[in-house]
């Protein structure tokens, strides 16, 4: 591993992923280094990454971002959590929330007393017990002193990346307008020496941080590192996009409606919606998808629908020579679950973290990729659960989900659960127990057994338990104005 000082940080391709490295290297480690970001007007960005996980506080903490000033300025709106629409069976509807459901023991989490409760007859839906899922579901939030809920927001994405382009640019990163014709190499290392531009001006620099999308022009096309495709776990490979008018009030919370070939999304910002399909065009043709989309649509379109191509899966090396890839140029995995921002995110920290001032380091870049392969293998596990748990055989596309051969890895899991009722959160796994829970229950899957400790408490005692926490989540709730009323005092952007 060739040893030089990283004073020269290039990321190539702008949007989301590229301007929230610019803006977080900047910001946070930028008096030390010349960060320069090569994009050019004429290449779009897919810009269709919406909405977002609650991890996106932490990065906006560590920027000191004022969360008035980004949310009027992205149209954003509050998410409380992903309501999924017949996955289970057509019909079937619940929501993952992002808050905690009742209370935990130090032996076993809430589901085991909710189990017994149930066997009881002595309980209410499981999502009652939890107020980010009842705030959802009434369409209420606020921002409260002492039971915070957990939260995300839905954003527009190009707006998101103008507001990060500003941070950036304060904070000293240069932006040079441009389109990569060759990523030159080092002869005798291998490593990116330099972007040569269409119009014949050379980017030199030491780090190099992919952010060309679905292209990699760097880590693939110049590096060759490979990727390992998840279709045979994933099958679907295509989206189509539009924008809407809003016709409603927004809902702090993102719509995923299962549909014969595959899913639509809705995602409600302050002043539009944000539509798309997921599907398999293995089972339904581009057109016939769109027709599906645009049949369903909440409001009336703003643009052209556009047909995004992909494939599931990750690249080998998330970080190979002196090349980073951020956002889809390291991979993709469908949003079913709102993961993309997070990804950009983590790679963009992990990298902070470990960042090679005085030069690469092999044990470094191992770390990075290991780290990164296992927060995506499980990300890339939660989501195949939700295929694979459908009982639905009304169409091919969900026959052929239901029956898909499963990773080792998530097969452990769904016995683990039906057989005991048990979820362990590994390491840094993004997803915890209650989102485990909350979807397993949500599409059928009921454990078959609760953990021994619960029947230390009598049935009066489970009663009085479980109904003081119904009891808090509805006081919680009823304080809280509409979503609608908070985003108008709070953060209303121009034009709403």
């Amino acid at each position: 591993m060739k040893k030089n000082a990283v004073k020269r940080v290039v990321i190539a391709g702008g949007g989301t992923a590229g301007w929230m490295a610019a803006a977080s290297l900047a910001k946070l480690l930028g008096k030390t280094l010349d960060i320069t970001l090569v994009e050019s007007d004429q290449i779009g960005t897919v810009g269709v990454g919406e909405a977002t996980i609650p991890t996106l506080l932490t990065l906006h903490r560590l920027l000191h971002i004022n969360e008035q000033e980004f949310m009027a300025a992205t149209n954003a709106t509050f998410k409380l959590g992903i309501g999924f629409e017949n996955w289970g069976l057509k019909g079937d509807n619940y929501i993952h929330s992002f808050g905690y459901t009742g209370k935990d023991c130090w032996a076993a989490g809430f589901q085991h007393f909710w189990l017994k409760g149930k066997a009881r007859g002595i309980v209410s839906e499981f999502g009652d017990y939890c107020p980010e899922l009842i705030a959802a579901k009434q369409s209420k939030f606020a921002h409260l002193s002492k039971n915070t809920l957990n939260y995300a927001y839905h954003l527009d994405a190009s707006l998101y990346a103008k507001f990060l382009q500003n941070m950036a640019f304060e904070h000293g990163a240069k932006r040079i307008e441009g389109k990569i014709a060759s990523v030159n190499l080092c002869d005798d290392s291998g490593f990116i020496h330099s972007l040569s531009l269409e119009d014949g001006s050379v980017i030199e620099g030491d780090l190099f941080i992919d952010c060309t999308g679905f292209r990699a022009l760097l880590i693939e096309g110049a590096l060759h590192t490979g990727f390992d495709d998840w279709s045979h776990w994933l099958p679907a490979n295509s989206a189509i996009a539009v924008q809407t008018t809003l016709e409603n009030e927004p809902r702090p919370y993102t719509r995923s409606i299962a549909h014969d070939a595959g899913w639509q999304w809705q995602i409600p910002l302050q002043t539009r919606m944000g539509n798309g399909i997921v599907y398999c065009d293995k089972f339904i043709s581009d057109e016939q998808a769109k027709e599906t989309l645009m049949a369903n649509l909440p409001g009336k379109p703003l643009i052209e629908p556009r047909v995004i191509k992909f494939t599931t899966g990750q690249r080998r090396k998330h970080w190979n020579k002196n090349c980073i890839a951020v956002g889809l140029s390291s991979g993709f995995i469908e949003p079913l679950e709102s993961t993309s921002i997070h990804l950009i995110q983590r790679s963009i920290v992990r990298l902070m973290q470990m960042f090679p001032q005085q030069g690469i380091e092999q044990s470094d870049v191992d770390e990075f990729n290991s780290q990164t392969q296992e927060e995506v293998d499980n990300i890339r596990d939660f989501i195949i659960l939700h295929y694979h748990l459908t009982e639905r055989t009304d169409s091919a596309f969900w026959r052929h989900c239901k029956n898909l051969e499963i990773p080792a890895s998530l097969q452990h899991r769904i016995d683990l659960f039906r057989e005991t009722g048990r979820v362990f959160k590994a390491g840094n796994e993004l997803f915890g127990e209650n989102s485990w829970t909350q979807v397993m229950m949500g599409q059928r899957l009921m454990p078959t057994s609760y953990h021994p400790i619960v029947d230390v408490m009598s049935d009066e005692e489970l009663d009085t338990f479980l109904t003081q926490i119904k009891h808090q989540v509805d006081r919680t709730v009823a304080q809280l104005p509409s979503h609608k009323t908070f985003l108008d005092h709070y953060c209303k952007t121009i034009g709403s």
